[in-house]
Formats: structure tokens, sequence, C-alpha cells
């Protein structure tokens, strides 16, 4: 007997199978592996799917972000290249795989990426599907127990061929009741006026597209706003919640001045109809690419049904699931203003009075492992604007923290309902952040060739952008880098925080203390008093206690774990399954494993 479907306490046949079920938690009720035995995990079973693309050989790499999902005896997971794998979860034999013949000449900006697939069960017929996207745009109903494809529609039908390769979906869709709901995943940078952001609602048996909504109605110049990443529903509310992006481009928004809502905010949507019923503005007028790359997870707090929605700035906010309005009250505080002309800034952005932000917003200071190397650090940063948080894209440069990776990504956090504990991995490095005359453009490229540039064309302005590096290749502010947090919500104070990940495996130099590392993935929590996460650079799959932060568990696997574990139980067995293969802009080590561990 299946114990558990995925990440989520409930026995739902409705429900986004990424994020473990449709309120976001990552938690598991199960217990079986707890605090006194987790250290005794073994490797159970291996799946290879052979899905690779290197960084060296193409422009845009692939990524095994993908979180499996269990539902009725079998586990489903998709490969970069967007084929679904249906395998048995208690020794790993492949059942079948379906082959959507994803076009590989797409160069997507994202890179080949595919998050994660759902589930749907008809409730009259009994039939099972399991619902994807591709990075070619497209959604597709499998049969459930045979792979074999019931229907096909193309995404962004109405996107327009002058935006042809530019527009993907990277994420899992969302299944609420007998609706489909799907963002998109749209490159960033490449213009002013990008393709539409919208997100649509299609009928589960059929494909027919049911509605449209549209994130910026109106707003001439403004393009993208889209929601790449994984959408949450509230079934029973008929309610669907959208974390939306920034408008395009990222860093220039003289094309597009004003708040420019609902970019950068948690919507909530009637799922049957596509109905606007509320929205929140995180970030204002954004020009520093904090789209909203977390999940909302749907929670209880202090009684009342909300959304907890955790941002790369390293805010956390609390809304009212009904309503939107924060349940921890936000300030709208003075932020710097642009000096570049053409540019509007808006005075103020939004904080939550609490919890503190998981990352500094302050100034950044320069930092090295050597007095030589922190020298370095400082000649880096001479003359760029240094203001902290929502210090705008100057033509100097400015020094941008929190990065545009964040604070929290796209592997979200995990929340124990029980007792209202948070659990958040960050990242805290510092972007170098600049608009570039075109008449230097050459020049600066030459100046820094390991940069990112992107013309946004329509705009008076190029950009670039990178990490600040020491000499030695450390990123130049104080670590940990990358960190794993526990915040008491009630209480609103971080509990512990400790660093994610060791350099051991992957500095230049040995650096003899805890720096943590750039991560990216997501942590899940489970009753049996763990957190467990992959994520950072040095390719381990980590076990930290709940209550202190302390590492039980470590296991050194044979590629990055770029992606967020899951837990199922079969016959009391108890299995946490983690992707390892690696993450090609990353550049952590690639591969092809799904790996199940349980205990002996």
């Amino acid at each position: 007997m299946f114990a558990i479907v995925a990440l989520s306490a409930l026995a739902l046949t409705d429900w986004t199978a990424y994020g473990g079920g449709p309120e976001g938690t990552r938690f598991s009720p199960l217990q079986q592996i707890d605090r006194t035995n987790v250290g005794r995990l073994k490797e159970a079973w291996t799946v290879h799917h052979g899905d690779v693309r290197h960084f060296k050989d193409f422009k845009s790499p692939s990524a095994f972000q993908a979180t499996p999902l269990v539902v009725d005896g079998t586990l489903y997971f998709p490969t970069p290249f967007n084929r679904v794998f249906a395998v048995d979860p208690v020794s790993g034999k492949v059942k079948w795989i379906y082959d959507p013949k994803t076009n590989q000449k797409n160069e997507a900006g994202d890179g080949f990426v595919s998050r994660g697939v759902a589930y749907w069960k008809d409730r009259k017929t009994g039939e099972a599907r399991i619902l994807l996207c591709t990075v070619d745009a497209r959604l597709i109903a499998v049969d459930a127990a045979s792979g074999q494809q019931r229907f096909q529609v193309s995404l962004g039908e109405d996107v327009g061929a002058q935006y042809n390769g530019e527009y993907h979906v990277t994420s899992a869709p969302t299944v609420v009741n007998d609706v489909v709901v799907t963002g998109s995943a749209i490159d960033d940078n490449t213009r002013t006026k990008m393709s539409s952001g919208a997100v649509r609602g299609y009928d589960v048996r059929t494909g027919k597209l049911l509605w449209r909504w549209e994130p910026i109605p109106g707003e001439k110049n403004a393009g993208a706003a889209n929601a790449w990443s994984t959408l949450s529903a509230d079934p029973g509310r008929d309610m669907v919640f959208i974390p939306t992006g920034s408008a395009s481009p990222d860093h220039w928004g003289g094309e597009r001045p004003g708040e420019n809502r609902w970019a950068n905010s948690v919507v909530a949507l009637r799922a049957s109809t596509g109905e606007f019923l509320w929205g929140f503005q995180t970030t204002h007028h954004d020009l520093w690419d904090y789209d909203i790359a977390s999940q909302p997870v749907l929670i209880e707090y202090k009684g009342k049904p909300a959304v907890l929605q955790a941002t790369k700035m390293g805010l956390l906010f609390v809304l009212d699931r009904l309503t939107g309005k924060p349940l921890i009250p936000v300030e709208e505080r003075p932020v710097p203003k642009s000096d570049v002309p053409g540019e509007w800034t808006s005075p103020t952005q939004p904080f939550p009075v609490s919890p503190p932000p998981l990352v500094s917003i302050q100034p950044a200071k320069a930092w090295g492992v050597t007095p030589f190397d922190r020298s370095g650090c400082e000649s880096r940063m001479q003359g760029l604007r240094n203001e902290g948080i929502y210090t705008p894209p100057s033509l100097q440069g400015t020094v941008m923290g929190p990065s545009i990776v964040g604070g929290s990504n796209w592997g979200s956090v995990a929340y124990d309902n029980a007792s209202g504990m948070v659990y958040a991995n960050t990242n805290h490095f510092i972007f170098r952040l600049q608009l570039v005359d075109r008449a230097k453009w050459d020049e600066m490229r030459k100046q820094f060739p390991e940069a990112e540039f992107n013309r946004m064309r329509g705009a008076p302005y190029g950009m670039m952008r990178q990490v600040i590096k020491s000499a030695i290749g450390m990123p130049c502010t104080e670590p940990p880098w990358g960190a794993l947090s526990a915040i008491d919500l009630n209480k609103g104070e971080i509990k512990w925080q400790v660093p994610l990940g060791t350099t051991r495996d992957i500095a230049p130099v040995p650096v003899s203390f805890a720096t943590g590392t750039p991560n990216l993935g997501g942590p899940m929590v489970t009753a049996g008093g763990l957190v467990f996460i992959g994520a950072a650079m040095d390719n381990y799959i980590r076990a930290f206690d709940v209550q202190s932060g302390k590492e039980l568990w470590t296991y050194r696997l044979p590629a990055g774990a770029q992606a967020t574990p899951m837990t199922y139980s079969v016959n009391g067995k108890q299995y946490v399954v983690i992707a390892a293969g690696g993450h090609g802009k990353l550049k952590t080590t690639m591969g092809d494993s799904l790996i199940a561990f349980t205990l002996p």
C-alpha cells in the first residue's frame, strides 16, 4: 500500500505534483526516517535518463531540477529534454518512457529544464493523466498507466512569430479540479517589449483554452511579468496563486514608468474562470530582476488561511489568502533614486516588519580570504553605487545585493504548519549590475569577458552583470555564501542559520572555515524532525535537525543536486529521492541520476 502521495499530507485526486501538493509546503508527515536513524540511510536504486547538454558545447545547457511525484504505485519524473519516466518506486525499474521530441535547436534562455509534472484523475471514469509542459512551449497530457499521449496544445499560440524561441515553460503545470493552469518562462532582457506573460487555463480533458489572464494589461511598452515558477492552488476555494516576474527588460524601466502592476506580485485568480481576485506587489517598478521565483505557500497563520511568499530580496511576506492583505504588517520605506536620464524609480518599496531579512540588505563590504584578496575586492567595488538593497542600476555600475539569484529562488521554502517553522535556503553574494552605453559596448565586453551582456533592444542602454569575485575566485562578501535558515513565523524570529555546503570540493584554494556555497534547489521538512536538501555546489545531499540546525547526514552524489528532494512510503518503508544531474549554468558536476535512499 502506498501511504503517502509525494510530499503532500492530503489525499487529493487533483493536485500539482511538484512541490508536494497544491499548497507547496514541502512537508511530509512521514517519520520512519528520523533524527535517530537518518545516518543509516543507504542508496536503494538509481535511474539514469541520459539527457545531458554541457555548458561547453551549448549556449543552453541542461539542468536536472526535477522533483518526482509518486501516485497510484508509480513514480514519475521529467528529464531536462521533457521526456517523462514512469518507474517502480521500490525497485527503480522503468515502466514506460514518453518522448515529446522537444526541439533541441531552441536555445532556451534558462537552459533545458523541467522541474516537474502534474497528475489528474477523473472522478467518474478513474482515468489518470500526467500533465507536462515543455521547453518548446507545449502542454501535453499522457495516460498515467501507459504513457500514451492524450492531447497536445501549443502554449502561447497568440504570442507572435517575433518571439519564436524566446518563450518556454520550465515548471510543472498546476491542476485545480478540472482546469490545468500554466505560466511561462520568457528570455530576460532581450528587448523592451517582450511577449506577454499571460497565464492560461485549459480543460484538463481536452486541452481547450478556457481563459487567459494578463499580468500588466494596457501597458504599451511592457511585456513579460510572466509566472515562470510553480503556481499553488486551493481547490476547495477554486483559487490559484500566481507568482509573477519582472516586466521587460529587467534592468531598464524608462519605457514602462509606474509600478507595473501586476508584475513582481502574488496574484490570486478564480481557477475555473481566470477572474482576478486580488494581488500584492512585492517590488514596485522592478529594475533588479527581483521576480517572484519562489512558489507561494498556502499555510494557516494564527488561525487564518494565509499565503507565505519568500522573495529574492530575502524578505518573507504573509498575506491573507482570501483578500491578499498583509497579516504581518508591511511598511513602505524610502529607497535610493536612479541617476540615469529617462529612468523612473519608485520612491518606496515594501518591507514586512518581521521576520528580519534572511540575507543582508545593507551596503556590501569588501571581504576576502586574505588581506591581498580583500584589497582586490575593494578595487572591484571602487566607484560603484553601493547603497544597499534597491540601489538602482547605473552607468558607472551598481553593487547589487541581494543578487539576481536571491535570497530565495525557485527551490522555495518548506513549512511545518504544526510548529509554524519555515525552512529556507538562501544565497549571500553580490553582483556588479551596469547599464552600458552602446558606444562603449565592445570596450566593456573586452574589459569584462566573463560577464553576462544583453543589448536590451529598444532601450537606450544595454546591460552587463556578473558576480563580484576576488582575485582567487571567491565571492567578495562575507560568508556564508549559501545558508539554510529556520524561521519561527509566529514569533517573527530566525531560530537558527547554518552554512549550506562547503568549498572543500569546489574552491580554487583550500578554505578552512564554513563558507557555504551558492545554491539552487529547495528544502523538504518531515515529521521525523528533519530537513533534507541538496542545492549546494558541492554534490552532497544533507539532512539537518529541525531543532538545532545540526547536520546529521551527508551523502556524496555523482553530480550536483540542484533540485528539491521528495519522500514517499511503500508498505511502511520510507524513501527519500533526489535528482542529481547538475546545472549547466551554475557549472556544477553534470550527470543524469535520480537516486532513492532508504533504511537498510
